[in-house]
């Protein structure tokens, strides 16, 4: 019996231990949810999509910044304090004291105002690479919601798994009954076919059988845990699912060559790189641009009053206390710092070969997991037709152990290892559909399949 347990103990670990939610959702009837059900409802609680979209939404308001360059800046400074008096007849005075009883109040506003015109691609580059990291956030989402559908998908054929594991540990136990009370009425009517040794040995068997369905009803237990905080339900909540078998389904996988081509033609992930590619180029290009000077027009008005100042009418002195001037200027600003700006490019170009190697690795390693996830349905195809055989065959000959011991021909070792063979080909089985189960969702999330479905 060590395959058996090792297939319960299988079934109860396809589930993962996860933190339960505490809010309580009052329900009066059960909800009963299929496999798309499930999706769906994971789709529209998973947190993982929450964090997704708030990246999306933080390089949106970054792509708001770059634009927002585009336009003039405005900025003043304004001030109020003491000031000393002044007429016009001091104006040539070189002896005159400061005095405090001659202090007057005076305020002051400075303006500037600065309209871009060209920033040799500051601006530009840093909108293109705004816009292409939406694309790689959003393309990043869509892989969380491949990866939540394909985990909906193992907890909810493991809970299945559990179940058509249950029912066999359970029809076992009823083939063990029956030959123990056939055993006890052959002793009673004082047979030599069976003896207190033939109780014995059933009596065993029938207490390991047991503990084995102790383990089943916990892995079930287990399974539908999981399959609740999946989808962001209280453990409380009544649910069951509306399938009540493992099944195959008769759809012929398409040939290798044509997964592959699917999945680069739909996975997230190759988009992803693609965007972050130009996104990357775009901040190369950005930060080259700060070798270059920013061509600007700039407005310049400054005002300042004074009570008790003359004004000083002269277009060669200014008075910093009390004047009126302004004006429009073409204009350029220049930065030179001496390595900073190379060493901000070579950072940049570094993220950009990184990325090139990672798109490397993908374009490797996705097709090589397109035929792990095609292979494993094919062993799992021929494992089903195989262990199908194997437990049919066994079952009949339990059920041939079972008929010679009621006639009193067969001894109750045939019947354990009938039983016994029965319950691993039997397991076996309900594996095998169950590895063809999540060998087709693999393929799903592998060719970006998993959610078309749901869209129709």
């Amino acid at each position: 019996m060590k395959i058996f347990r090792t297939l319960l103990l299988t079934s109860a670990l396809l589930v993962h231990a996860v933190v339960i939610s505490a809010t309580e959702i009052p329900s009066e009837k059960k909800m009963l949810l299929s496999l798309d059900d499930c999706i769906r409802m994971a789709l529209k609680t998973a947190p993982e999509l929450g964090e997704a979209q708030a990246d999306i939404d933080l390089t949106a308001s970054k792509l708001g910044e770059a634009q927002a360059y585009r336009y003039p800046r405005f900025e003043m400074t304004a001030l109020l304090g003491p000031a000393p008096g002044a007429r016009r007849e001091d104006f040539l005075r070189t002896d005159k004291e400061f005095a405090f009883k001659e202090l007057t109040w005076f305020a002051g506003t400075d303006a500037t105002l600065i309209q871009p015109l060209y920033t040799f691609g500051k601006i530009s580059e840093n909108m293109k690479a705004a816009t292409h990291g939406i694309e790689v956030d959003r393309s990043r989402k869509e892989q969380r919601s491949h990866e939540i559908a394909l985990k909906v998908q193992e907890y909810y054929y493991g809970l299945l798994l559990a179940r058509e594991m249950k029912e066999l540990v359970l029809e076992v136990q009823e083939t063990l009954d029956k030959a123990r009370e056939k055993a006890r009425k052959l002793i009673d009517q004082g047979s030599d076919s069976a003896d207190e040794l033939d109780i014995y040995k059933l009596d065993a068997f029938t207490g390991e059988v047991s503990k084995y369905r102790e383990e089943a009803l916990k892995g079930e237990a287990l399974a539908l845990a999981a399959l609740k905080t999946r989808l962001g339900l209280p453990i409380d909540t009544p649910l069951d699912i509306t399938s009540q078998r493992l099944f195959t389904v008769d759809v012929e996988a398409p040939p290798f060559e044509a997964l592959v081509q699917k999945a680069n033609e739909r996975r997230p992930e190759f988009h992803q790189i693609a965007e972050g590619l130009k996104a990357r180029s775009a901040l190369v290009e950005a930060a080259k641009a700060n070798y270059y000077p920013d061509i600007f027009l700039g407005a310049l008005l400054s005002w300042a009053y004074a009570e008790d100042r003359d004004r000083i009418h002269n277009p060669y002195i200014s008075d910093q206390f009390k004047h009126l001037s302004g004006g429009v200027a073409l204009g350029a600003r220049w930065k030179l710092d001496f390595g900073i700006t190379g060493a901000k490019v070579a950072a940049e170009q570094a993220q950009y070969n990184r990325l090139l190697s990672t798109r490397d690795y993908a374009n490797a390693n996705i097709p090589l997991q397109v035929r792990k996830f095609y292979l494993e349905l094919k062993e799992a195809e021929n494992s089903i037709a195989a262990t199908k055989s194997a437990y049919t065959n066994s079952k009949k000959w339990a059920v041939t152990a079972l008929a010679n011991f009621d006639f009193g021909v067969g001894p109750a070792k045939e019947i354990f290892e009938a039983l016994q063979a029965y319950a691993r080909m039997r397991g076996a089985y309900f594996q095998s559909i169950y590895n063809y189960r999540i060998a087709w969702a693999n393929l799903d999330y592998a060719t970006a399949e998993s959610l078309q479905s749901l869209a129709k």
